[in-house]
């Protein structure tokens, strides 16, 4: 299936910006999304053609759908390298504050986790994480704030919800909080908060013990569960 995008443009963006940045931001989520679609086209392919028993045919629209996926993780790790380049620029946002504005979920987990284990390795103590309201997402829900709290709650640090909804203080030294300090004094032109986009994090299945079988049979068995196994994924 592919990934539901919205036109974010400025909604994406800590501060006020040029058009030109708004649209490279929404060009390369749209190029993702294009890659997306066209990765399911062939995996749906590659499913008809199997069941038809055009093995060959199935095994290169699935390989075809493979490429099309890299593409896709391609164009959302660019957009997600650029959007957050913009919003945590120096004197964006004040230096214990992280800005995840604009990120996919997957994407805002992943880099938070990197931040917090280097703050904690030059003996930072806390950090402010702006998460958004959900004022842009779906049904105007938080998408980020509950994965962030989840990822606190995996690494056994204590958080709150700050006076602004949209932001989480993180405590970084094994700490209690009880009521967050308040907010720092963020840059000159800082403009608040927005929402954040859903990327689902796939689910890992556990692996079992292959049987062992003839090598026809093999061959089939390993074309067959490609193409369930990209089904999965769409």
């Amino acid at each position: 299936m592919a990934i539901p995008l919205s036109r974010l443009g400025g909604s994406a963006f800590n501060h006020r910006t040029s058009v030109d940045l708004e649209e490279e931001y929404d060009r390369l989520r749209d190029l993702a999304r294009a890659e997306a679609d066209k990765k399911k086209s062939c995996f749906d392919r590659a499913h008809e053609a199997y069941e038809r028993g055009e093995k060959a045919e199935a095994k290169a629209l699935s390989d075809e759908g493979k490429r099309h996926q890299r593409k896709q993780d391609e164009y959302n790790k660019q957009a997600s390298e650029f959007i957050f380049r913009e919003n945590n620029a120096p004197g964006r946002v004040a230096e214990d504050t992280i800005d995840l504005h604009g990120q996919f979920v997957e994407e805002a987990e992943d880099i938070l986790e990197a931040r917090i284990r280097d703050a904690q390795a030059r003996g930072q103590m806390h950090l402010h994480v702006i998460v958004g309201k959900g004022n842009h997402s779906t049904g105007r829900v938080q998408k980020l704030k509950p994965r962030v709290e989840q990822l606190c709650r995996e690494l056994g640090l204590d958080y709150a919800t700050e006076e602004n909804e949209g932001r989480i203080y993180v405590d970084l030294g094994g700490n209690r909080v009880g009521v967050p300090p308040p907010l720092p004094s963020q840059p000159q032109g800082y403009e608040g908060d927005h929402g954040g986009s859903h990327r689902p994090r796939p689910q890992k299945r556990p692996q079992e013990r292959p049987q062992q079988r003839p090598p026809q049979q093999q061959e089939e068995d390993d074309l067959w569960g490609c193409l369930k196994g990209c089904c999965l994924v769409m």
